[in-house]
Order: C-alpha cells, then structure tokens, then sequence
C-alpha cells in the first residue's frame, strides 16, 4: 500500500513545493537546481510506480472512508498497468524534453510544478480501486491540468482553458448524474470485473441504460468524443509542446480509462451488450473517427492538425470497447500503448520544429526534413505507425480492432466499422505523409544553398527517439503483450 501511496503523493508534495517555492532572481546556477530537483521528483516517481506495479498487484487497499459506505480504496489490477505503464513513459519523456523547450519560459517552475502534480493524480487514477475514489481524483485531474492549457497567459490560452474546464466540468456532472442510480442498485462501487449491479438493477434497466449513456458521454468529454470534443484542438495549439503531448496521449487517456471502468467493472457487457446503448455509443465512436480525420485532413496549423488527429484516434479506441467482444477490446486496450506513443513522439517533434524554426504551420515545413533529418525520419516512422503500417505498433491495435468488429455479428457495424477505419487511415496518410514527403524531397527550386541543418539537443532528441523505438518495438514484437492484453480481456468481456 505505501508503494502506491507514495507513487501518487510523491509527484504532488514536489509539484505543490515547486509553486511554493520563491526563487526571485532566477539565475543559471538557479535553474540548474530548479533541474535537478524536477529530474530528481521524475526519476524518483518513475522508480515508485515501477515498484508498485511489481509488488502492489491485484490486492485492495483501503485509505479511509468518506462515509461508511464510501471508501477511498486502491487497487492494481490489469488495466492500471497498461495505463500506468504508459503514462509512466510519456511523463518520464515529456518532462526531460522540456528541460531545454522551456529553457527560456519565464514561468517554467509553475509549469513543472503543475506537471508533476498532473503526474501524481494520473497515478491516482489508474491505481484507483473504485468508482468513488475514481471520480475524485477525476475531477481533480481537471483541475490541476488546466494551468497547463493556460500557461502562456495569452486571451486565446485563457479561452481555451476556460472551454477545457466547462467542457470538462460539464462532463463529470454527467457522470455524477449515472453514479448516484449504480448506487441505488449495487451492492458495492469497488471495480468488479463483470460489473457490481445487483437483482434489483433487472427492474430499473431502463434508466440504468439512460445513466450508462449519460456516463458514456460524461466520460467521453475527457477523450474527445463527439458531441463534446471541441475543448481538445482549442487546448492543444496554445499549450506548451510537451503539455499537448501529455494532453493527448495521457490525459485524455483518463476518459477512456473511466469507460473502461464503467462498462467493464462497473455496468458489465452482459447488461450493456446488445441495447441501444451499445448501438448509440457505436455510431458516436465511428462518427468521431470519421469527423476527426477529415478535420485534421483539413487543419493547416500543425498543433490543431495533431489535435484533430487525437479526436479521431481516441476514438478508435473507444470503437474497439463499443465492440464488447474480446478481439475488438484487446486491440482497443493495444491502441491505448500504441497511441500514446505516437501521438506523444508527434507532439514533440512539432514542438522541437517549432523551438528550432518557430515555424507553426504546415506549408512553412517545406524542406524540414533536410534541415533536421533525426527528428523528421522519427516523425516519419511513427505517422507510419498512426496510419496503421506494419512493423508497427498501430497496424497490429487496428488489426484487431478490424477483427473484432468482423467477428462481431453486430449488423451494420461489422462492416461500416471496418470501412469507416481504413477511409480514416487513407485521411491519415493524407494530413500526415505531406510532411514527410514536403520535408524530404522539397523540389528543384528549393534553396539548398543556404540549407542549415538544426537538430535539437539531447534533452529533446532523446525522448523523440526512445518512444519512436517503443511504438516499433510493439509491432516487431506484440507477442508478449497481446497475450497479456487478451488474458486480461477474457476476464471482463
């Protein structure tokens, strides 16, 4: 217990001391320090959360109770790994790549401090035992990630923020909405594979499907499903590099963890499978893949174009748990690790473009890929792996997203799923491959005289490089963890 306790209060203690700490003459030798300690808190976390994935698994711990029915309980299960494991490399990666992109921000302290916090609550969420103690550090995820989107103080950073928190807020009163009706009919709200519902949820199904669908959509604000997705590309473009990272392969992530939570440990597919709510909870899924592509096609920002991207994307992965069958689930739960991955590398290598060339939007990019050949040839591998080419991690999650939903029987979308999944791939290629293809071969009349080449340093080069091998590692070799993945689903489907 004390492993998972300190994994979440660690981050928090140094984050919040960070904020409080009054360094009024920043200095060099300042900053050094100010370094040391944020890589000390990172390192340290990451040893803590390792830790308590190895020693800490599959045993309840309670920390005290709200009331006496409500406790505030934590557990390590199959599904905190994933997300804890993939959190633990995009915040461990995020976090040194800023140490030289926010080297010249006059507000880096309160950005770290406000990292390590977020890292602290997204430990929180996925060693969270049940739905009470869930939802509060949900909310609380909110809250301490918003400084995030408005760091910059700008009129467009405060807006956005402000959409973020609404849009957000928004959505957990849907969800409070659906808890109060699992309490009136379950025993207990502790995550239970299969689900808690007890003999008198038969006789309330009707609104215990209306609270499920409201959950569906409450949740989903934080992933980005349509209709309550607008909040994602206004945060993304204005928010430091490595916060849109963490933003779209880890924050967002806690949408999909809190479905994952209440389909398959809360509602259970035996009660959801089959009714409407499936149904309409499918057509949102594809109509936000869809939707998303064919925005990001059209974006020429390059931040709001990975934004978009994540809208779609995400999605993806709430297609495969809509799915309810354990093929289309285990390629959703792959797609969790692969994404975050890719779109955390995508993130960085536009902000790495951005720090070295302040360029911002997509045709200023012509001939990047002479300029930085490191950074563009690790933007190229890992759009590769976003469209879903192998070796790569993200052809072997659509693989059996794909599968899934073939081996469905689900009328309609055992089909349209499919083909709504490859149009969004041939989009993705469209808005993704340009910058390769623009990058790398910027025709005849490209000043190569004056061609300077720019790497980024280390501090940035290396979390790019590092996760752009991760996703390829997944693909080559998926064996180990698609196994581990299905004997988890088996479980819960």
């Amino acid at each position: 217990m004390y492993l998972i306790l300190l994994s979440i209060v660690v981050p928090i203690v140094f984050g919040v001391g960070l904020l409080l700490w009054r360094d009024r003459k920043p200095t060099i030798p300042g900053r050094r320090r100010l370094l040391q300690i944020v890589g000390t808190a990172y390192l340290l976390t990451g040893a803590l959360v390792i830790s308590a994935l190895l020693m800490s698994r599959n045993t309840s711990y309670t920390l005290f109770y709200l009331t006496r029915a409500l406790p505030i309980c934590f557990r390590i299960d199959e599904t905190g790994v994933l997300f804890s494991s993939m959190a633990l490399i995009v915040c461990l990666c995020t976090g040194f790549f800023s140490f030289e992109y926010m080297k010249h921000e006059s507000k880096e302290k309160r950005y770290y401090g406000f990292c390590l916090i977020v890292f602290g609550m997204l430990n929180a969420l996925c060693f969270a035992g049940s739905l009470i103690t869930f939802y509060l550090f949900f909310e609380m995820l909110t809250l301490t990630s918003m400084p995030l989107v408005l760091h910059n103080g700008s009129r467009e950073a405060i807006m956005a923020g402000l959409k973020y928190l609404f849009y957000s807020l928004c959505g957990a009163y849907m969800a409070l909405f659906g808890i109060y009706f699992i309490w009136k009919n379950s025993d207990t709200l502790t995550f239970t594979a299969g689900g808690v519902l007890n003999a008198s949820a038969a006789g309330q199904s009707g609104i215990l499907f209306v609270a499920a669908f409201v959950m569906l959509i409450g949740f989903g604000v934080k992933a980005g499903m349509f209709p309550m997705h607008a909040w994602l590309p206004a945060a993304h473009p204005v928010a430091p590099a490595p916060a849109s990272a963490a933003l779209s392969a880890v924050i967002v992530k806690a949408g999909v963890l809190a479905i994952v939570r209440i389909v398959y440990y809360v509602f259970g597919t035996s009660f959801l499978r089959g009714t409407w709510v499936q149904t309409a909870w499918l057509v949102l899924t594809l109509t936000t893949v869809f939707m998303g592509s064919m925005l990001a096609y059209r974006e020429p920002l390059l931040k709001k174009r990975l934004a978009y991207s994540t809208v779609s994307q995400i999605s993806y992965i709430l297609f495969g748990l809509a799915m309810m069958n354990a093929s289309s689930v285990t390629g959703g739960l792959l797609h969790v690790l692969a994404h975050g991955l890719i779109k955390a590398t995508l993130f960085l290598v536009a902000g790495a473009v951005i720090y070295m060339t302040g360029r911002t939007r997509v045709d200023e990019l012509r001939g990047i890929g002479k300029e930085m050949p490191l950074t563009m040839w690790c933007c190229t591998i890992v759009s590769l792996g976003l469209i879903g080419i192998p070796p790569t991690g993200g052809f072997i999650s659509k693989w059996y997203l794909a599968v899934g939903s073939l081996n469905s029987g689900i009328p309609v979308f055992r089909w349209l799923g499919p083909t709504i999944l490859l149009v969004s791939a041939l989009l993705t290629a469209g808005y993704l491959l340009p910058l390769t293809v623009q990058g790398f071969l910027p025709g005849v009349d490209y000043d190569y005289a004056h061609l300077k080449k720019q790497e980024p340093s280390l501090w940035m080069t290396v979390p790019i490089v590092i996760m752009t091998v991760l996703s390829v590692l997944i693909g080559l070799f998926p064996g180990v963890i698609v196994d581990w993945i299905m004997n988890a689903v088996q479980v819960i489907v």
